[in-house]
């Protein structure tokens, strides 16, 4: 590690930036990278996006908790990541993303059966959301992958 730090001083003296951020980058990886965290956040966007349409009287109740579920699974990946040299650490914030990704699908069931959305809408939306929840339960089972 103390090569690291002697490393970004030294790029940080010679005006090099973009050195040190890519020496940071490379030791810690980024969550961006990680599938479930992309496909997570593309899902909680397109939430956002669709529930805009809602009705005003469900602006506290099916419209926010649709977006603070689906938003909440990228953020406990997130969290996840950021710890993952904390094994039991990662697989516990794992499994908080793990029980947010089927309260967002309990949520999709209600807009649908509210006709907020359509049923090609909502079949869209829960194949994404499954393939989340598999790609979650997979970095649960095989945290030494992304140590």
């Amino acid at each position: 590690m103390r090569d690291f730090c002697e490393s970004a001083v030294v790029s940080q003296e010679s005006g090099a930036k973009q050195s040190l951020k890519f020496e940071i980058y490379f030791i810690m990886g980024h969550y961006k990278e990680l599938l479930a965290f992309k496909k997570g956040y593309e899902l909680a966007m397109e939430i956002f996006i669709l529930t805009k349409r809602f009705p005003p009287e469900e602006k506290y109740s099916l419209t926010d908790q649709i977006r603070r579920s689906s938003r909440s699974v990228c953020v406990n990946i997130v969290e996840a990541y950021r710890r993952k040299r904390y094994k039991d650490y990662f697989i516990s914030k794992l499994n908080d993303a793990e029980t947010e990704n089927p309260e967002t699908q309990v949520w999709l069931d209600f807009s649908k059966d509210c006709r907020y959305i359509t049923e090609e809408e909502y079949s869209t939306l829960t194949a994404k959301n499954d393939e989340i929840g598999k790609l979650i339960w997979y970095m649960i089972n095989n945290p030494d992958k992304f140590m």
